[in-house]
């Protein structure tokens, strides 16, 4: 069911809760990091996405290419399809792989997205990369404020997410959920992949922060975004500029998918920390199968027993 206007909006569904799993699942890529590669996947992807920008790539074509790598990221993690070619893959083995990895998780997502997604990955036309600009990196080393609240103290969880996970999150999100609100998905990528600009040169104190910050938040975060815009040419700055217009409010589809998005994000970002917390023993053991089947299970078990473990 697709968000509809009107007063039969009241009494829709506000979010398909059919994607529900696979935005818990695609948030773990915030913090999978591989030997050899610098950052999480997500930071990685919101760098990527960024060196196309740059080049000169359509948006959509970003929008699509960077979210369909993600998708097929959220199982294969950092088997991608430039590993799997260096460990000696044929291109047809590669997009076999990679396919797997997408149709693994990609079930729930709208037709006609999902097949373009999965053509992307399929036709897997690889994208020209540009200058990156400075906030790409800021963004990345700007750590997230946590949970904060007026008068309360803030709530710290280690390790903190950053800035560009969150936004490349944000937009990936934006971009799968845009049919559910009849949006434009690149317009909800672009908006998402630029909406915290000003978090390249202001640190985050959180909400807490900003309220403490008064009437001075609004003339400081023109001053701080105005100064990554200004990394951007022309052309692409207009239209980054024209995305952003979505940013204050639900008003329209695309703003309503992008603050979908960013809620959806924000939350599930805390919820890992205390799904972490929260694991047991039996959950492990038992359903994840720590010590999986092999041909040496039965001696596993009999050590850990022995060793009354756990």
């Amino acid at each position: 069911m697709a968000w509809e206007e009107g007063s039969a909006a009241d009494a829709s569904p506000a979010a398909p809760i059919a994607l529900r799993e696979l935005l818990v699942e695609l948030n773990d890529l915030k913090r999978v990091r591989s030997a050899g590669r610098i950052g999480s996947i997500a930071e990685r992807l919101f760098a990527q996405g960024w060196s196309a920008l740059t080049a000169g790539a359509p948006p959509e074509d970003v929008a699509l290419e960077v979210t369909a790598t993600t998708l097929a990221a959220c199982r294969l993690c950092d088997l991608d399809a430039a590993f799997l070619a260096s460990a000696g893959l044929s291109e047809d083995a590669v997009t076999e792989i990679l396919l797997a990895g997408f149709d693994a998780v990609a079930a729930e997502v709208s037709e006609p997205l999902r097949g373009r997604l999965r053509e992307r990955l399929r036709g897997r036309a690889t994208l020209t990369a540009g200058p990156l600009p400075g906030f790409v990196s800021a963004l990345a080393h700007q750590p997230r404020a946590g949970v904060t609240c007026p008068d309360k103290p803030r709530v710290l969880l280690e390790p903190p997410e950053n800035h560009a996970e969150h936004c490349l999150m944000v937009a990936v999100y934006g971009v799968v959920l845009s049919p559910f609100y009849r949006a434009d998905p690149a317009t909800v990528f672009l908006a998402a992949m630029a909406h915290h600009l000003h978090n390249a040169a202001m640190p985050d104190a959180g909400f807490t922060g900003e309220m403490l910050l008064g009437s001075q938040l609004g003339p400081i975060m023109v001053c701080t975004t105005r100064r990554a815009l200004d990394e951007l040419d022309p052309i692409l700055r207009q239209t980054i500029e024209r995305a952003r217009a979505i940013l204050p409010d639900d008003a329209t589809a695309e703003g309503r998918a992008f603050h979908a998005a960013d809620a959806i994000d924000r939350v599930l970002q805390i919820a890992q920390h205390l799904r972490a917390a929260s694991i047991t023993m039996t959950t492990v053991l038992g359903e994840m199968e720590l010590v999986h089947a092999g041909p040496v299970k039965g001696f596993h078990d009999r050590v850990l027993e022995a060793m009354r473990i756990p």
